[in-house]
């Protein structure tokens, strides 16, 4: 039978668990629409600064298309955006293809291979958790110190793609342990029960599991990659031109907008540069999210 309720139990002057909860609930409703009001008024400000400074009006006040913003070559007049937006798609797929390997199987290591109480372990995990909140103006320090001058890369593309690597690898590392330890024990158990190594069970079991997580940690990295400026002015250069070659130095889209916004004579264009930016991300993010939900729905 139900037992009564003690109102001895409940102390004097304390709420009711149901307003408790009620509060927390408008509490954590307040603070997720004060998140989306912050970001949604962050786009709308840049998209409304930014959208008008792609059209201009010609002799007979007719609304055109501003192409010169995206002219093959660079001028200090139309300050063309084509070759950032290329030296950025190419910056970003060299620092994952050096990130990506390293931080997935680093993570793989650690997750499954690696004593648990190992001392190796904790050091790789603070270090890692170290690493991730350095300030990216320190990762350009040591990238200009390190690869531009004492590897001899001068400013190139190549040494800001290594630097970015550096500076995402604790990110993707870290996410690739958390997903894999997140997988049950029970998938691992029925796999070497019916007679799979540790290999085969690691690769064809418990990492298919683990990838959405993984795939969030490499989504983070892009958008830092895409978004980075500090680190890229010390390694990659501020040279404006498209770049053939890794080893040439360029700009990407975020040192292009911070370079026109330094300069002070072509705002309007510094924003049309943080719209095409921020559009770049959202692409970058939603293929990541479509790979991600593919692996899901295979589990």
């Amino acid at each position: 039978m139900r037992q009564p309720v003690n109102s001895n139990s409940i102390t004097k002057g304390s709420a009711p668990p149901h307003v408790k909860s009620v509060l927390f609930k408008i509490l954590t409703y307040l603070c997720t629409f004060l998140t989306v009001l912050s970001l949604a008024s962050i786009v709308a400000y840049i998209f409304a600064n930014g959208i008008p400074n792609f059209f201009f009006r010609d002799e007979n006040n007719a609304l055109r298309f501003k192409s010169s913003l995206f002219a093959i070559k660079y001028t200090t007049d139309n300050v063309s955006m084509f070759h950032a937006i290329i030296n950025t798609l190419y910056m970003t797929f060299l620092s994952l293809l050096i990130s990506v390997p390293l931080g997935v199987f680093g993570g793989i290591y650690l997750a499954e291979y690696a004593p648990a109480n190992s001392k190796l372990v904790k050091v790789v995990r603070i270090t890692s958790e170290t690493l991730a909140g350095l300030p990216s103006i320190i990762y350009g320090l040591f990238g200009m110190l390190f690869f531009v001058n004492a590897l001899g890369w001068s400013f190139s593309l190549l040494a800001g793609a290594f630097t970015l690597a550096i500076m995402v690898l604790p990110v993707i590392l870290r996410q690739t342990e958390e997903s894999l330890l997140s997988v049950p024990r029970s998938y691992r158990e029925g796999s070497l029960a019916l007679g799979a190594g540790k290999l085969r069970t690691t690769m064809r079991i418990v990492l298919p599991v683990a990838m959405p997580g993984i795939l969030a940690g490499v989504l983070l990295s892009i958008g830092r990659i895409v978004g980075e400026t500090a680190a890229l002015i010390y390694t990659s250069g501020i040279v404006a031109k498209t770049c053939l070659s890794p080893m040439e130095s360029g700009r990407t889209l975020a040192v292009h907008l911070y370079q026109l916004q330094q300069e002070g004579l072509h705002l309007g264009e510094a924003f049309a540069v943080a719209v095409v930016l921020l559009i770049v991300v959202i692409i970058m993010n939603s293929i990541s999210s479509k790979v991600a939900q593919k692996f899901s729905a295979k589990d």
